[in-house]
C-alpha cells in the first residue's frame, strides 16, 4: 500500500474514532454525571449531618463508601463540610464542585453557596422510651437489628411497632433517638398521596381530570390525557426512566435541575397513559408542583398546608420537607420525620379518627395498578403462603429500606428504617420482622 493512502486511511479512521467518541460523550455526558454524583453526596452530607444530626464520618463509612455509584470516585473525592455556614461542598479531582446549603425551615437545597437560615426547631416534649411489653417481642427487635458476618450490613437505624394507635415497642441504633428526623426516600411518595388526598376531599382537585400541566395543553399533546391519577399510580406512559447511575432523567431530575417538576413535564411518552405501569419518581414530582399550585404556588403555602390540614392533627412534630429552586416539595425522596411520626402518619391509614382523608382513600390506595403490585402511594402483595403476614397488609417504601408497614387486620403499624445498601434492603428481614411482631 502506497503512503498516501496509508495516511487517509489512518486519517479517516482517526476522524471516524474522533467522531465515535464525540457521538458517546455527547449521548452519554459523563460530566454531568459526575456532577449529578458530587451534587448526591453534598445533599446526603447536608441532609445526615445537619437535619438528622449524624457525625460525618459515620455517614461517609455507612452511606457513600458502601455505595456502589459512588465507590468508583472515593480515591479523587473530596468534601468538606463548614458547620459554621451549615454548608457541604463536594468536588471529584478537583473539578464538578457542588454544594448543598441548609436553608430551615426548607433543609437542605443545592446549588450556589448561599447564605444559610437557621430557625429554631421544635422541641415538644417526648415520652421516654417504650420497651417492648413482652419477651417474644423484644426477641423480635433483637432479629431486626442483628448484623450478618459479612457485607452488606443491615444497618436499621430505627423500629417502631404500634398497635391500636399506641407505641407497643422501639428501639434505635446508637446516636438515633425519638426525636431524630430521617430521611424517607421514597417514602415521601406516600406523603404527597396523603396531601393531595386531602385536596380531592376538599374538591380543588380531581384526580380522574386530565392532570392541570400548562405544558401539556395544546390541542396535539398526547400528554394532555394524563390524569393526576395516573401520575399518583405511576402509569402515565413519561419516558422519564430511574436508575439511579447518573446517567438516567430521574438522577439529573433530582441532582442537576432548579425546576424539578418543569424538567419532568418536558419527557415525551413511552407510551399511551394508562396502558403500563413503571415506576419513575419524575410521575410524583409533577404531581408535587400540582399540589403546590393547589394550595397557593409557593413553598410557603405547601408547608402551612401539610402542618395545618397532616402534621399537626397527627401529633408529627419533627418533619422537615425540601424544596427544588421554583418551590416544588421534592416529595419523591426529600420529607423527614421522626420513627415516632413515621408510625403516626402508617396509622392515619389504620385510623382517620380526624377525619383527615376521604372516606374511600384506603380503599383508592391499596386498589393495584394495573398487574403491579403498586396502589397509588403504597406497595401492596407482602403477604406469601409461608410468611405469616396477612393479605390485607401494605406499605411504604423507600430506597435502603425505610419502610412503614401497615395490617389493618391486626391493627399494626411497623416502620423500620435504615441504610441497607443491598439489592432489597432487607426486604426478606422486613418480612421476618412484621412476622416476629404478629406471633
Amino acid at each position: 500500500m502506497k503512503e498516501p493512502m496509508r495516511a487517509r486511511i489512518a486519517t479517516l479512521l482517526a476522524v471516524t474514532s474522533l467522531a465515535v467518541a464525540s457521538a458517546i460523550y455527547y449521548l452519554y455526558r459523563p460530566d454531568l454525571a459526575l456532577q449529578v454524583a458530587t451534587s448526591a453526596i453534598s445533599q446526603t452530607f447536608c441532609d445526615e449531618v445537619f437535619i438528622s444530626g449524624l457525625d460525618p464520618q459515620r455517614v461517609f463509612s455507612e452511606e457513600i463508601q458502601p455505595d456502589p455509584g459512588f465507590r468508583i470516585l472515593l480515591k479523587r473525592l473530596h468534601y468538606t463540610i463548614n458547620r459554621v455556614h451549615n454548608q457541604v461542598t463536594t468536588s471529584w479531582a478537583g473539578h464538578f464542585a457542588s454544594t448543598a446549603t441548609l436553608r430551615e425551615p426548607y433543609g437542605c437545597s443545592l446549588g450556589e453557596a448561599q447564605e444559610p437560615v437557621v430557625a429554631p426547631r421544635p422541641t415538644p416534649p417526648e415520652p421516654p422510651l417504650i420497651p417492648p411489653t413482652t419477651p417474644s417481642l423484644a426477641a423480635a427487635l433483637d432479629r431486626a437489628f442483628a448484623e450478618p458476618d459479612h457485607p452488606p450490613y443491615r444497618r436499621v437505624r430505627a423500629v417502631v411497632v404500634m398497635r391500636n394507635g399506641a407505641i407497643i415497642a422501639e428501639r434505635y441504633a446508637p446516636g438515633i433517638t425519638p426525636e431524630t428526623p430521617l430521611l424517607a426516600y421514597s417514602v415521601s411518595k406516600s406523603v404527597i398521596n396523603a396531601l393531595i388526598g386531602i385536596l380531592a376531599k376538599d374538591g380543588k382537585l380531581d384526580l380522574y381530570a386530565p392532570a392541570p400541566i400548562a405544558a401539556w395543553q395544546t390541542p396535539s399533546d398526547p400528554r394532555r390525557a394524563i390524569t393526576l391519577d395516573q401520575l399518583l399510580r405511576m402509569s402515565s406512559g413519561l419516558k422519564l426512566d430511574e436508575l439511579d447511575t447518573g446517567f438516567d432523567p430521574v438522577s439529573r431530575m433530582l441532582f442537576a435541575q432548579p425546576d424539578m417538576a418543569a424538567y419532568a413535564e418536558k419527557a415525551a411518552l413511552k407510551r399511551p397513559p394508562g396502558q403500563a405501569w413503571e415506576y419513575t419518581s419524575g410521575n410524583t414530582l409533577i404531581a408535587s408542583s400540582i399540589l403546590r399550585d393547589a394550595v397557593g404556588g409557593h413553598r410557603d403555602d405547601v408547608l402551612n398546608f401539610a402542618k395545618q390540614r397532616l402534621f399537626e392533627p397527627l401529633g408529627m412534630h419533627y418533619v422537615t420537607i425540601e424544596f427544588d429552586h421554583a418551590g416544588t416539595p421534592i416529595g419523591s425522596t426529600r420529607i423527614f420525620a421522626s420513627a415516632r411520626d413515621w408510625a403516626r402518619f402508617g396509622n392515619l391509614y389504620l385510623d382517620d379518627n380526624h377525619h383527615i382523608l376521604p372516606s374511600d382513600w384506603v380503599a383508592y390506595c391499596t386498589k393495584p395498578t394495573l398487574n403491579s403490585d403498586y396502589g397509588s402511594g403504597f406497595w401492596l402483595h407482602l403477604a406469601s403462603p409461608s410468611n405469616g403476614i396477612p393479605t390485607d397488609a401494605f406499605m411504604a417504601s423507600g430506597k435502603f429500606g425505610q419502610r412503614i408497614v401497615i395490617v389493618p387486620s391486626a391493627h399494626l403499624v411497623v416502620v423500620r428504617f435504615g441504610v441497607t445498601i443491598a439489592p432489597t434492603f432487607d426486604m426478606q428481614g422486613l418480612r421476618q420482622l412484621v412476622a416476629d411482631v404478629l406471633r
